[in-house]
């Protein structure tokens, strides 16, 4: 009896500490913000109310936790609703609970240490029935069992049949089984992969037919003949006239008619009338300015000559009539008597060239002499007594850029290329050479201007530098400039002297400045006077801009411009604005190339479309 009573006091004991541990635990969950409300209501679907007895795990030590009797004393009635279940049952839902919380990560040291306990606790319980002994009664070990749960809570119990319940439900769903039949059924639908049969090569059948030629393989085993690869030529787009004289042939006209010989005999004789040396005198800026004021541009003076952009212009020295020239990117050359009305029947186009007209001059000595220079290696003199255009010179292994007459009859030249090198030529020497050939530093020249006095002296303007020459120190082999003027920054379009005394010089550079230097005294330096800003920057459509000096007027020289309305602008070489044409309506292009009359009041501007606009008193 005494061991007995030992057994029973200690399965009170053990399920004393139970209840200890489940409800220190329970009292953890609601510290770790875990609702018991939400799980209540989600499985019972009615509120119940739980009270919960304060606790601190500081404090807490084992064996010390012990219920109020007025809880026990509450809920004691309920306890005979717990034997209704079975042993089986309650101990399944018990050991789900324990390993579930077991298997949970906690979230601090005091709910390991719980669920650490409780596991001990309940292995120890199992282990102790195993060792009871197996001849008790059905209903002892079920006495026994029951009273294990009896210390539990009603809400406890009603918890665990829950549970029970629910795996039962769920157990009688079989989902599992009936997934694996899902998973069977889909399976089975899935068609089996089809492979496309190659289909098998007839051994003794023909093959398709193939070209002998891709296979390379001779005809009949007979080898053919090597032909002999030529070159393939390929057409010019713009190929070289023909050497020598070419007849002045206008393109927009019959060369037979009447009005094209008019044109000829009057310019012939307007020539012989203006070959005279007329005194030039240099008036105030004042009366320059007036005069300026009082020239106009109407529709009458506005006309398309050439096909492409202008790159070359001059007037004819006439004071009677007004003819200007205009050399074409095209190679064409432009005549326009702006005298003879209506304005279409004064203008005559030749094709003297295959490449652009870079430079265009009238002979200073013969007028009737109207002298062109391409970039195909030609310069020739069109005679407009004798309307043949005459071959002067002709170099096909390097492009021309400008020249310049050296002597005042227009008998020497001075000839830029485009690869830096230079030509002294002759026109009384027999032939189109050259009678010397002068390599420079530069790498390109744009323009060659002669000085108007001392004529021994002329300017080139390449890519960065500018170069003064003396023509009587030039060698074949090398010359070095006299004077090198190393102010710019960027490409240089042109460079001139003056054109009385040659005492200023004038160029034209992309970094959007005109620049004026002092040339009165040509030594070792020659200073730089005046740096104007001025928008040069042509793009891709338009010809480079290019100040030319007024030979009415040296100290002023003009220049096209960008700005909005389009106009053409006047600077004095102090840099200060005389004077801006403005055409309205009949002026909305830029005039990159302009010309002035040397004894008249008439300006000439020429666009990248071939037009020429006239400003006239």
């Amino acid at each position: 009896m005494s061991g007995s009573c030992a057994a029973v006091e200690e399965k009170a004991g053990s399920r004393q500490r139970l209840q200890m541990k489940v409800n220190e635990y329970k009292e953890n969950q609601d510290m770790s913000s875990v609702s018991l409300m939400s799980l209540q209501k989600t499985v019972l679907e009615k509120t119940v109310k739980v009270c919960l007895v304060p606790f601190s795990l500081s404090n807490y030590k084992s064996g010390q936790l012990k219920l109020p009797k007025s809880l026990l004393d509450n809920y004691s009635k309920n306890e005979v609703a717990c034997k209704k279940y079975k042993k089986t049952e309650i101990k399944k839902a018990c050991t789900r609970i324990l390993t579930s919380k077991m298997e949970a990560p906690t979230s601090s040291k005091a709910e390991s240490t719980l669920q650490k306990s409780s596991i001990d606790v309940h292995t120890e319980n199992n282990q102790r029935q195993h060792k009871s002994t197996s001849d008790g009664d059905s209903d002892e070990d079920t006495t026994s069992s029951l009273d294990d749960f009896s210390e539990l809570s009603p809400y406890e119990r009603k918890r665990l049949k829950n549970i029970s319940e629910n795996a039962n439900f769920f157990a009688s769903l079989q989902l599992s089984e009936s997934a694996a039949r899902l998973r069977e059924m889909i399976e089975k639908r899935q068609p089996p992969e089809t492979k496309r049969k190659k289909p098998r090569k007839k051994e003794n059948g023909t093959g398709c037919r193939r070209s002998m030629r891709l296979l390379n393989v001779d005809p009949l085993e007979v080898s053919l003949p090597v032909t002999p690869t030529q070159p393939t030529l390929v057409a010019d787009e713009n190929p070289l006239l023909p050497p020598g004289p070419l007849e002045m042939i206008p393109e927009n006209r019959d060369d037979n008619s009447e009005l094209f010989k008019e044109f000829l005999q009057t310019w012939a004789e307007v020539s012989k009338t203006s070959s005279k040396n007329i005194e030039k005198q240099l008036s105030s800026i004042k009366t320059y300015k007036a005069n300026l004021s009082g020239m106009v541009i109407s529709e009458d003076t506005v006309y398309k000559v050439t096909k492409g952009a202008i790159l070359s212009m001059a007037f004819h020295p006439s004071e009677i009539k007004t003819l200007v020239a205009v050399g074409a990117q095209s190679g064409q050359v432009g005549l326009w008597d702006l005298t003879h009305q209506p304005k279409e029947d004064g203008v005559y186009v030749f094709q003297p060239h295959s490449q652009p007209v870079s430079c265009l001059y009238f002979s200073p000595a013969n007028p009737a002499h109207m002298l062109s220079l391409s970039h195909d290696g030609t310069l020739r003199c069109g005679d407009i007594s004798s309307a043949v255009f005459e071959e002067v010179y002709r170099n096909e292994r390097s492009s021309l850029s400008s020249f310049d007459f050296l002597a005042e009859d227009a008998s020497t030249f001075i000839v830029g290329h485009w690869d830096g090198s230079m030509s002294l030529v002759d026109r009384r020497t027999p032939g189109t050479s050259y009678e010397k050939l002068i390599s420079s530093s530069l790498r390109k020249i744009r323009t060659v201007h002669v000085h108007p006095v001392q004529r021994q002296y002329f300017i080139t303007a390449g890519l960065r530098d500018i170069h003064i020459y003396d023509i009587r120190s030039l060698t074949p082999s090398g010359s070095q400039p006299l004077i090198s003027l190393t102010e710019h920054t960027k490409s240089i379009a042109s460079a001139y002297f003056s054109p009385l005394t040659g005492n200023r010089i004038v160029t034209t550079s992309a970094d959007c400045k005109l620049r004026f230097f002092d040339s009165s005294c040509i030594s070792s330096q020659i200073p730089l006077l005046t740096t104007i800003r001025h928008n040069t920057i042509n793009g891709r459509w338009v010809t480079e801009f290019r100040a030319v000096w007024d030979p009415k007027q040296e100290d002023c020289v003009i220049i096209g411009s960008r700005a909005h309305p389009r106009q053409v602008e006047v600077f004095h070489e102090m840099g200060e604005q005389v004077h801006s044409f403005l055409g309205g309506d009949c002026l909305v292009s830029v005039c990159s190339i302009n010309a002035v009359h040397p004894t008249r009041y008439i300006l000439a501007g020429g666009n990248s479309s071939g037009k020429i606009h006239v400003f006239m008193n």
